[in-house]
């Protein structure tokens, strides 16, 4: 598969996802090219062994592991407690678990996960663990509870530009950390639209 990596990074994101999903199109196979340090690189699992997270950390050096199954409460715990002791202490890994909204959420099955992760993720539920390509309905978000910061994520194209911006002006965004995207700025499944990109991270930036 041919990935675009670096003409990515050139525009400067917070953070670079990586999936390793064998079930996944986007599934990434390869060497992830040398990244200037901010940028965060991020590896993206579903329901995966931690050994093998462990793994892909130390070989990709992840900075961050983002969780994009049924992970519980206490796969989480174990995975932060195996990334304090069995990789380079001095580093932070940050754990990110995505949970899946169409209309309507049960945001109290955050508090369970709120010691173990450093952030959620809010994607549209669709067939797929990600990748579906539309949004959800983000009012569902004044009813969020929790200080803890989220990602904003499902779908999020050019055309959801001032949604987006209008979106940043609301309380319901008080704790909206970052703005995930992927598919809709795809050419074809690992292969970005760099100039799309571009325009995207322009106007929020």
């Amino acid at each position: 598969m041919k990935y675009n990596t670096s003409e990515v990074a050139k525009l400067q994101p917070d953070y670079l996802g990586f999936i390793f999903y064998d079930k996944s199109p986007r599934n990434f196979e390869g060497d992830i090219p040398d990244l200037p340090k901010t940028i965060k690189k991020v590896g993206v699992f579903v329901d995966e062994a931690i050994d093998m997270i462990l793994q892909k950390i130390e070989k990709f050096d992840l900075d961050a592991i983002q969780l994009h199954g049924n992970e519980s409460p206490d796969y989480c715990r174990e995975l932060k407690k195996h990334c304090h002791a069995e990789l380079d202490s001095a580093s932070q890994y940050e754990i990110i678990k995505v949970f899946s909204i169409k209309d309507e959420f049960d945001f109290s099955q955050l508090k369970p996960y709120e010691e173990y992760v450093d952030y959620f993720l809010f994607d549209t539920k669709g067939k797929l663990p990600g990748g579906n390509g539309y949004t959800f309905n983000w009012d569902v978000l004044k009813e969020y509870p929790s200080t803890k910061p989220y990602f904003l994520s499902g779908g999020i194209g050019l055309e959801e530009i001032n949604n987006v911006l209008s979106f940043l002006q609301k309380q319901e965004s008080k704790y909206c950390y970052a703005i995930d995207i992927n598919s809709k700025f795809e050419i074809k499944p690992g292969l970005k639209h760099i100039k799309d990109l571009d325009k995207l991270i322009s106007n929020i930036k």
